[in-house]
């Protein structure tokens, strides 16, 4: 019985290869006047060798293909590949819609078919529920490929293996992580190019010169953030965490080097991570202040209303580069790109990006902050009254900004209740 169930099942296989050798030669045939490069990667590619038709991944409807309703996502390609699969989405790849998105329902020039990126197929339900003001500010053409080219490599190995190709040189290659990890908000790429791991790799090779993939893919691995201590943000984990995820990286630096060398350079960049932290935490606080007393120009309530907060001042990461103040322009630059730079640079082992590219950036910073701070405060008070200058505000002004530091979290609840009736006593 068993033996002519093994025949059975492999007269399947049998029929099912012949019938996806019949259906490739008909894609064939029309492919290799209409897409010949498509068909060129294809036949010299591991899928061709092991007899792996277009519509193993196509499907064989022809009309879905065409209008764009069978794309080759990452489920397809996991149905072989489920540890590499398993990998990517455990790791930060695998949250890139997740990452920087936003929900374009309600936007006048939509484009409906972005629908699909964040919804299944027939249903309503999101499969995210993260959403980026920037995303939401730009055209449809900037979303798409000035987001979402990169973004969508949560859910296209094609974003970096390519679509037909196989070969690993491309994905061994560190440009092929230039096209999304390099620009002033994480230039991980230049900063190894130009540390002395990316010197020795482009002298001497992969063997002497530790590239993206070794230190962040070792032994293979498509999960890209084993060994990361921190949110894309620079939010460190928590204790647990980042111990667990130290480990990870020191056995990736023990190749190379020894451990106590390893995890006395990894602390130095936590320090500076610290410190760079605490001098973007001062600019958002004087900028939070300004707010308070209606100082900003213009405030939340006299510009375009952010596309996710409306008139509430935002200083988070979703922060904005239009329709905001002068001053909160520097703090994006200082959030976005300065700070990125100082810790990426120092974790990178890159003493210009760490020092002159970031920390020093940073400190110029907040030296225009505090001038425009200065700034604004002397405009507000050539304005007022010398009663209301010496109190602070009439009582009502004091409520609004006891109120508005309430909002944004500078208060809790119960201390704006005893300021309040303080007061108004």
């Amino acid at each position: 019985m068993n033996r002519f169930l093994s025949i059975l099942a492999m007269m399947f296989v049998l029929m099912c290869l012949t019938l996806s050798t019949a259906f490739t030669e008909d894609c064939l045939t029309c492919h290799r006047e209409k897409t010949p490069a498509a068909v060129f990667q294809w036949e010299r590619s591991a899928h061709a060798k092991a007899k792996v038709g277009c519509e193993a991944c196509h499907g064989n409807d022809h009309s879905r293909i065409e209008k764009g309703e069978a794309r080759v996502d990452i489920k397809v390609c996991g149905r072989c590949h489920k540890k590499a699969l398993s990998d990517h989405q455990a790791s930060r790849h695998g949250m890139g819609l997740h990452a920087g998105w936003g929900c374009t329902r309600k936007l006048p020039k939509r484009n409906p078919n972005e629908c699909r990126f964040c919804h299944k197929e027939g249903s309503e339900l999101p499969t995210s529920e993260v959403q980026c003001a920037r995303f939401l500010k730009q055209s449809s053409e900037m979303r798409e490929i000035g987001c979402n080219y990169c973004h969508s490599v949560e859910g296209s190995c094609a974003s970096c293996h390519t679509s037909h190709g196989t070969d690993l040189k491309i994905v061994r290659n560190p440009n092929i992580c230039a096209k999304c990890h390099m620009g002033p908000d994480h230039p991980q790429w230049e900063m190894w190019q130009t540390s002395l791991h990316g010197t020795l790799y482009t002298s001497l090779g992969r063997e002497t010169g530790p590239d993206c993939q070794t230190c962040h893919m070792a032994g293979g691995s498509h999960d890209v953030s084993r060994g990361i201590t921190m949110s894309s943000g620079g939010q460190p984990y928590d204790a647990a965490k980042r111990e667990e995820r130290r480990v990870e990286m020191i056995l990736v630096c023990r190749t190379c080097h020894a451990e106590s060398f390893a995890r006395k350079e990894l602390a130095r960049g936590d320090t500076v991570r610290e410190q760079s932290q605490g001098l973007v935490k001062e600019a958002e606080e004087i900028i939070g202040d300004l707010a308070d007393h209606n100082m900003l120009d213009p405030m939340p309530d006299h510009r375009p209303p952010h596309p996710l907060k409306g008139s509430q001042l935002v200083l988070d990461n979703q922060m904005l580069y239009e329709d905001t103040s002068h001053i909160e322009r520097l703090l994006f630059k200082m959030k976005k790109y300065d700070f990125a730079r100082a810790i990426k640079g120092a974790y990178h082992q890159n003493p210009a990006y760490t020092h002159w590219y970031g920390n020093a950036e940073i400190k110029l910073d907040l030296i225009d902050i505090r001038s425009e701070a200065s700034r604004l405060r002397e405009r507000k008070k050539g304005g007022a009254s010398e009663l209301d200058t010496a109190s602070g505000g009439t009582v009502e002004e004091r409520l609004r900004t006891l109120k508005r530091k309430l909002e944004r979290g500078a208060l809790t609840p119960v201390e704006y209740e005893q300021q309040k009736q303080r007061l108004l006593e």
